[in-house]
Order: C-alpha cells, then sequence, then structure tokens
C-alpha cells in the first residue's frame, strides 16, 4: 500500500470580512487563528477545501 502525502497547513490571513463558506471550510480544516498549523493527508477532499482558501493559507508538503 502507498503512503499517503501528507501537508502542512498554516494559516497566513484573517477570516474577518470573507464569506461564510470559506470561514467554515477554515474551521473544518482545523484552523481558525493566525499562524496555526495543522498536517492533514492529502486527499481529494482537503485538496478542494486548501483550493477554495488558498489565498488565506500556506501549504508545505512534508
Amino acid at each position: 500500500m502507498a503512503k499517503k502525502a501528507k501537508v502542512l497547513i498554516t494559516q497566513t490571513r484573517s477570516t474577518i470580512k470573507r464569506t461564510q463558506r470559506q470561514k467554515k471550510t477554515i474551521e473544518a480544516l482545523g484552523l481558525g487563528k493566525i499562524n496555526k498549523s495543522v498536517e492533514k493527508e492529502l486527499t481529494p477532499q482537503i485538496s478542494g477545501m486548501i483550493t477554495k482558501v488558498q489565498h488565506l493559507i500556506d501549504v508545505k508538503e512534508l
């Protein structure tokens, strides 16, 4: 079985003045405060969330 790719997602910008959908996506990723980081497996669902809020986060492959 192949090893899943992991990514480190860090919130770099605030969700103030953002749409409710973007705020909920940030929460679903486990973020919510600037400079908070989470490590996630890169699945199609997570990849889609990253695409929707890419202007608010920084992503690094592990």
